[in-house]
């Protein structure tokens, strides 16, 4: 960043070759409150146009998006070092996100009748969902299209404006989302990017016009942003960290589950909010699971399979974590603490890992995993239940009913049943944790109604004789007529 005042800009840096890949400006405090005050304007404009112009709109953003599909999977690839193949299956995933909202938002939200029950069968109930206003989405840098979009996608199909504070470290991202989108709907400034540091994000957090903030990213920074809202009881929605579990039961097809583990563990070098970071094995079949396993982990490289770790700071964790790990008994049977070497880290297996050390109770993000033998599926259970966070997890089993119910038990946002991280993928399945993984949900229909809210109308269409029970003409026969009605519906006690 540039220590000169007048400047006020910094630098996007490719993680894997140091080369700046762009210069943004480091917008301020007014900076932030100039965009949330056009943005109030256009939210006005953009939710009157109605469900079927936005629509239009929407969709014709994703044929913009789609049309410099590759400009973006590129600037992706230098602002995170992850390879094109990863930055453009995130794009596209994306993209069938950004279709889906637009086409279904006025099914979810749009007005509908709701019944009254026999007290209230003289009126008409209609509910609907308005838009918010101005929302406020804090991007992450590890899938900073496909993340930040689940929220902006939904809230924009919503009816709201959106501010965009993309992650330092992947600004030009975000402009570059911006700029596509002022193709599709030039009118207004309905979805605007602001550029910066951590002050950035906590003016945005902050600005009393903002109607809700979306925030991914870690659960100590999403407490810094809940403390920023509090000031204006702004509503959150918070997707933070992980620690997810992969459950292999004995009749598991083993070498689907070691495939799905190691791209879960490795893929985008570990640094996936839903990436698997501990195994979880039927004793029975342990041995053999870890023999796929490890086949497949050697055969993966840093560098070339995934790319290099793109937060520098978190080479140290990964480390911290693995030595921790070593030194309490653990056993490396795939690479060690040689396997941190920035910018990268090559593959990294732990046995016989402890469950209260760091490498199983905290959130790693790098391209580690442990795995540990356990007696039942029911023990697996009960430790992938164990840690604070609660985000996403994974069951392999060939009995589908056991897996059902190993997939509800866990106490996640998502689990993914023989297969890995699939739940992303689908459009109408909501995405987001309990714990120390946030609260709230972004995708599907609760995706949408996240981003607007409820609006409840009755509406007389005649009056009842003799049952005037808002009035302070009531008489003492009114309210003897509602006790009869009441106790002829509610009073019978069911065998």
């Amino acid at each position: 960043m540039s220590t000169a005042t007048e400047q006020r800009t910094f630098d996007s840096v490719n993680p894997a070759s140091g080369v700046v890949v762009g210069t943004h400006p480091l917008h301020d405090a007014e900076a932030v409150r100039a965009a949330v005050e056009s943005a109030r304007e256009a939210a006005v404009w953009w939710a009157g146009l109605g469900f079927e112009r936005r629509k239009r709109r929407l969709l014709d953003f994703k044929a913009v998006l789609t049309q410099n599909l590759t400009r973006v999977a590129t600037l992706i690839h230098e602002e995170t070092g992850k390879p094109i193949g990863d930055a453009t299956l995130e794009t596209v995933l994306a993209i069938t996100h950004l279709d889906w909202a637009a086409r279904n938002a006025r099914k979810v939200l749009g007005p509908r009748r709701v019944s009254t029950g026999m007290i209230g069968i003289n009126l008409a109930a209609t509910l609907e969902y308005l838009p918010l206003g101005v929302v406020g989405v804090i991007g992450p840098w590890n899938y900073p299209v496909f993340t930040p979009m689940g929220s902006i996608a939904y809230a924009l199909a919503a009816g709201n404006a959106v501010v965009f504070k993309p992650s330092e470290l992947t600004p030009g991202v975000g402009a570059l989302l911006a700029e596509l989108f002022a193709q599709s709907v030039p009118e207004r400034q309905v979805f605007q990017v602001v550029t910066g540091l951590g002050e950035t994000g906590a003016a945005l957090a902050a600005h009393p016009g903002i109607r809700k903030i979306a925030f991914t990213g870690s659960t100590a920074t999403a407490k810094r942003v809940m403390a920023a809202c509090a000031a204006n009881l702004t509503p959150m929605v918070a997707e933070c960290g992980g620690k997810d579990a992969l459950i292999v039961d004995a009749d598991a097809d083993l070498a689907a589950a070691a495939d799905a583990a190691v791209w879960g563990a490795m893929s985008n070098a570990g640094q996936t909010c839903v990436g698997v970071e501990r195994v979880y094995v039927v004793e029975r079949v342990y041995d053999d699971f870890l023999r796929e396993l490890t086949e497949r982990a050697r055969a993966v490289r840093g560098g070339e399979d995934y790319g290099p770790i793109t937060m520098p700071a978190q080479t140290d964790i990964i480390r911290r974590h693995v030595d921790d790990a070593l030194a309490k008994g653990a056993k490396a049977v795939v690479g060690g603490a040689e396997s941190v070497r920035p910018p990268y880290v090559d593959p990294v297996v732990l046995t016989d890992v402890p469950e209260d050390s760091s490498a199983v109770r905290e959130e790693t993000f790098g391209p580690t995993i442990t795995v540990r033998k356990v007696a039942t599926v029911e023990e697996a259970l009960e430790k992938a239940n164990a840690v604070a966070y609660g985000l996403g997890g994974t069951v392999f089993s060939g009995n589908a009913r056991r897996a059902m119910e190993l997939a509800r038990a866990m106490l996640t946002g998502m689990t993914a049943i023989n297969s890995v991280i699939s739940f992303a993928g689908v459009p109408s399945l909501p995405f987001g944790g309990v714990g120390e993984s946030g609260f709230g949900r972004i995708h599907g229909a609760d995706g949408l109604r996240e981003f607007a809210r409820p609006k409840a109308i009755s509406r007389q269409r005649f009056a009842i004789p003799g049952m005037n029970l808002t009035s302070f003409s009531r008489t003492p026969a009114d309210l003897d007529r509602l006790v009869k009605v009441v106790t002829f519906l509610h009073g019978r006690r069911k065998s």
